[in-house]
């Protein structure tokens, strides 16, 4: 389970090899561990177990991304490859935000490989997750063995569900990041869908325009543009159109006379009466005062330079 550390703004995320015995995991860390810049990994702890081992390091992935802007810091595990450490398996495992199952590419280790991800299933299934959902990537490894099992008869056998999948020579270092690298990007993008602020379902609806309704002799038009549109309708006698301002939207009524015996006739020979808005109203008056006091105050002023009026005696 990823860990957020807000005071370091850092995220944890875990990482699990998994894999039969002697498939090459603790190969795989050891030249993670190796070739990795030395100021992006920390110390490398082994617990020995008998003719097995368990490892685990801090690394921190370079160009792999944030999450919410925050530094993400990737603790590595392996597991015992033998059948009979299960439970610790299921400890290493527990909170894992990705598996890279590392399967044994030589002939006539198919069985084993087959087991060992029937056990991660089973073990994933115990703390609540299942492989389709949680980010995996398998690795066939071994790839440079004179006797080795074709790709697709790995994928056949152990890849049913379409993950990614990497050959590899980890002994020398072949594959060993492209495959930590594409584990890690899957990870980072499980946590940003998961994490990340999502936005208001209101502001992502888009806007929808309001239908016309037409019922009997009546119909209502809203139209969302600036300028007022009346709808055309058929004409059955006076008609007369009422415009309503709104903040961001004007509704046009149109009420017609239902009288049967009234002529038909086209909406074009109809005579209107147009409500204008108050706002329009008062600034048409202001503008009718202002000139009339304009010609006014010219009128004076002529009248006095031609000796009519004199306003000084």
């Amino acid at each position: 389970m990823v860990q957020i550390n807000f005071a370091l703004k850092e995220v944890n995320c875990k990482i699990v090899y998994y894999g039969p015995g002697l498939s090459g995991k603790t190969t795989n860390l050891e030249v993670v561990h190796e070739k990795a810049p030395g100021n992006s990994v920390g110390d490398l702890t082994s617990i020995a177990t008998e003719g097995d081992r368990t490892l685990f390091f801090d690394f921190l992935p370079l160009n792999l991304g944030q999450v919410a802007g925050m530094k993400t810091k990737f603790q590595i595990y392996t597991v015992p490859g033998q059948v009979y450490y299960n439970s610790t398996r299921k400890l290493v495992l527990q909170g894992a935000d990705g598996v890279v199952f590392v399967a044994d590419s030589k002939r006539g280790k198919m069985d084993e490989n087959i087991e060992s991800l029937g056990n991660l299933q089973e073990n994933l299934r115990e703390h609540g997750l299942d492989l389709s959902n949680l980010p995996i990537v398998l690795q066939y490894n071994k790839r440079d063995l004179p006797d080795v099992y074709s790709i697709e008869e790995l994928e056949g056998a152990l890849n049913s569900w379409g993950a990614p999948h990497f050959e590899a020579i980890a002994r020398d270092g072949q594959g060993v990041f492209p495959t930590l690298k594409r584990l890690a990007g899957m990870v980072l993008e499980s946590l940003n869908d998961q994490h990340a602020p999502r936005r208001s379902s209101s502001l992502c609806r888009p806007r929808e325009s309001s239908p016309v309704t037409t019922a009997g002799s009546s119909a209502t038009a809203v139209a969302t543009s600036t300028p007022t549109i009346a709808t055309a309708v058929p004409y059955t006698g006076t008609s007369k159109v009422a415009v309503t301002p709104g903040p961001k939207t004007s509704t046009t009524s149109i009420a017609q006379n239902t009288n049967p015996e009234a002529p038909a006739r086209p909406l074009s020979a109809s005579r209107t009466v147009i409500a204008t808005s108050p706002r329009r109203r008062k600034r048409r008056t202001g503008l009718f005062l202002g000139l009339l006091l304009a010609s006014a105050v010219a009128a004076t002023v002529l009248l006095h330079l031609s000796g009519i009026i004199q306003f000084l005696p």
